[in-house]
């Protein structure tokens, strides 16, 4: 070993002291990988891009059993006729013997050599074409015919340059023109029955301003045939978008349709299927409601739309109704008379309807009688006026001697049972005294009875309405269900 091999023999050796043994062994995978990377590219190359000098290329054409000599001249003429007019095809030399012709020469890459081999097929005559075309892969000769080729391109944008200035002009024009249309809210406020249906009629005319622009654009560019391709592709979209937000458009189509036919008004009392509250607003997404204890709720307008609306607000006269126990041997008749007379005498109790009542069952220890009486929802709170109508009937019953049964129970003792056994009863602690009926005053000498609705929850929603200026689809204008 000479002396240079030596001092390599002794360098690599400290170095392969210096790193680790498990640094070392991911080196020599990484350039195990590296290589095989390597060979597989090269070889795909070899196989693809550079085939190989002895490829062949058949023709299906019907091979005559008389050979010609005459028609070889004329392929090998005609072969060469029509390379020397093609870039990049004037150096392949042809050779033509009974109908087999062979192409050498140099060419700048594969596609040069492609392109020759399959004109020569298309030649008549042709038996078969062998490939012993060399490709060069010079740089100048790959270069030259794409430099030509963006040259051309450029030359043809230059050319087509006022073509183009007049399409984005044209459809400038119409997107403007759209948008400028969609800015005269008053006028689409003015053809639609509210602003949430003139906004979506204004976004409407914006869509068809930039579709318009486009196509007229696509148009005047002789780009016509993508036209479809676009509209096929945007339908697609379309669809796909739609099946992903369908619960969105569904909340977005029931605004609009609660838009139009207002099932409720502002500061209305209503009940949507087990929700209740007053009505602060409606917005394109949801219906707002105050709740009676003061909260803020928040129902989807595709479920308000679905849901069964009770509206307090919309009659203002409102029945009431309780019920009343009175002894079995007692006159249910009489009984009703007393407590309907009494219900009547009430300063808050409507005369038309008068108040009613009928006995609603008649059981073991008690007979069931329901009181009803119809108040005016504007001027009188429906619990108050309830309470004290059921405290005016009971107080009428018990002044006529009705007797108001409590629940009784029967206790029964078996014979040949244990005794109980006998304890010392413990002291019972003093009870306070119950308040006497006479000592309770009567609701006929009430100086005032304040049966006045609750204004509190109104000024919350007013205030509510007033703070937030999101957008009230709620108009008195509209139509009311």
């Amino acid at each position: 070993m000479n002396k240079k091999g030596t001092d390599l023999f002794f360098n690599c050796k400290t170095l392969r002291k210096g790193i680790p043994e498990k640094r070392r062994r991911n080196l020599f995978s990484f350039f195990i990988i590296v290589l095989f990377i390597a060979g597989t590219v090269s070889s795909a190359a070899a196989e693809e891009g550079l085939p190989d000098a002895e490829e062949i290329k058949e023709t299906s054409a019907v091979i005559e059993t008389v050979s010609k000599k005459s028609d070889d001249a004329k392929i090998k003429q005609r072969a060469e006729g029509i390379f020397a007019e093609i870039p990049g095809l004037e150096k392949v030399v042809v050779t033509v013997s009974e109908g087999v012709v062979v192409l050498s020469g140099p060419v700048a890459n594969e596609e040069s050599a492609q392109r020759a081999l399959h004109l020569t097929n298309r030649l008549a005559g042709v038996v078969i074409v062998q490939d012993h075309i060399e490709r060069t892969l010079n740089l100048q000769e790959n270069l030259k015919p794409r430099a030509a080729e963006y040259a051309d391109k450029a030359n043809r944008f230059v050319k087509s340059l006022p073509l183009i200035l007049t399409a984005l002009g044209s459809s400038t024009l119409i997107f403007l023109a759209g948008f400028l249309l969609a800015r005269f809210s008053l006028l689409w406020e003015k053809i639609t029955p509210n602003q949430f249906l003139a906004e979506i009629l204004a976004q409407i005319i914006r869509i068809i301003a930039i579709g318009g622009a486009v196509l007229a654009a696509m148009n005047l560019l002789g780009a016509s045939r993508m036209i479809g391709t676009l509209l096929g592709g945007a339908g697609v979209v379309g669809f796909a978008v739609g099946f992903a937000v369908k619960d969105t458009i569904e909340n977005y189509i029931a605004s609009i349709m609660l838009s139009l036919r207002q099932p409720f008004r502002p500061r209305d009392f209503v009940s949507i299927d087990s929700h209740e509250g007053v009505v602060i607003r409606l917005t394109s997404r949801a219906t707002i409601l105050m709740t009676v204890d003061g909260n803020h709720l928040r129902i989807p307008n595709a479920v308000v739309f679905k849901a069964t609306i009770l509206n307090y607000t919309t009659n203002p006269e409102r029945r009431f109704d309780f019920t009343l126990g009175i002894g079995v041997n007692d006159d249910p008749v009489a009984a009703t008379e007393a407590g309907v007379e009494a219900i009547a005498g009430l300063p808050f109790i409507l005369e038309t309807p008068p108040p009613g009542s009928f006995v609603e069952m008649m059981g073991d220890a008690n007979i069931v009688i329901r009181f009803m009486a119809w108040i005016n929802q504007t001027e009188t709170d429906f619990l108050k006026a309830r309470s004290y109508a059921m405290q005016k009937a009971r107080e009428a019953l018990e002044e006529q001697g009705f007797s108001l049964p409590v629940p009784s129970y029967n206790l029964r003792f078996d014979e040949g049972t244990l005794p109980l056994p006998k304890s010392t009863p413990e002291p019972e602690p003093e009870k306070e005294q119950p308040v006497r009926r006479e000592d309770i005053t009567p609701v006929d000498e009430i100086d005032e009875m304040d049966v006045r609705p609750e204004q509190h929850l109104q000024e919350k929603v007013e205030d509510e309405r007033k703070a937030t200026q999101e957008v009230d689809l709620l108009d008195e204008d509209s139509p009311k269900e």
